[in-house]
């Protein structure tokens, strides 16, 4: 399954809850959950719906991870699979790799309003990993790693508004960020309880094993 291109706030739509895909827009009135909360598709809230199934519900809240992260099925099913493999709960395992995405550490430590952004940012070469560019979103950040803005890129407007970006916002208490000079590193990895906020992980879990 290749990724979504059409409009962001259907996935929202689609499973009842923000996803934050579009920045400061989700917190605005504008937010198209704020004005229609049915699903894409379904009637209004005064009609009957038929209920949805155990395996539908689990189904839900794989997408609204998957869409909430950017990450297309084959990558999310690898991610699981690394998961698996790896000491500790699973489900909490899942959320500590997608939160180390080289991708989503760009969006927390503010350089972009949105991980979609965060992940054009990076794909485009913008950012430096240890003083090296890396333009792949998928990659893991690991404990002491630098991250920041490539020298020639910090001419663009992007970097700019990364900037204002940056400045009203706080990151999470495993990154530090430098906002002067626009570098951020990752202080220790992520804990669960950081990072599993508004997800059922057991869920996920259990719609991998049927």
């Amino acid at each position: 399954m290749g990724r979504y291109t059409g409009a962001k706030c259907r996935l929202c739509r689609y499973v009842g809850t923000k996803l934050m895909l579009k920045g400061e827009r989700c917190f605005s009135a504008k937010c198209a959950l704020e004005k229609k909360k049915e699903a894409p598709g379904r009637q209004p809230l005064n009609r009957r719906r038929r209920k949805v199934s155990a395996w539908g519900e689990r189904l839900k809240e794989k997408q609204k991870v998957r869409f909430s992260y950017g990450v297309m099925e084959k990558q999310f099913r690898g991610t699981f699979a690394r998961a698996t493999r790896a000491p500790g709960d699973t489900g909490d395992n899942l959320f500590i790799l997608l939160e180390r995405r080289l991708d989503n550490v760009t969006y927390r430590l503010g350089f972009a309003g949105s991980r979609a952004q965060a992940r054009q940012i990076v794909r485009h070469g913008h950012i430096w990993l240890n003083g090296r560019k890396t333009d792949i979103p998928s990659c893991l950040v690991k404990e002491g790693d630098v991250i920041e803005w490539k020298e020639r890129s910090q001419k663009t407007g992007c970097y700019d508004m990364a900037v204002e970006e940056a400045k009203g916002k706080s990151v999470p208490v495993w990154l530090s960020l430098d906002v002067e000079k626009m570098k951020g590193k990752m202080l220790r990895l992520p804990e669960a309880e950081e990072v599993v906020a508004g997800f059922d992980g057991r869920a996920i879990v259990e719609f991998y094993s049927r």
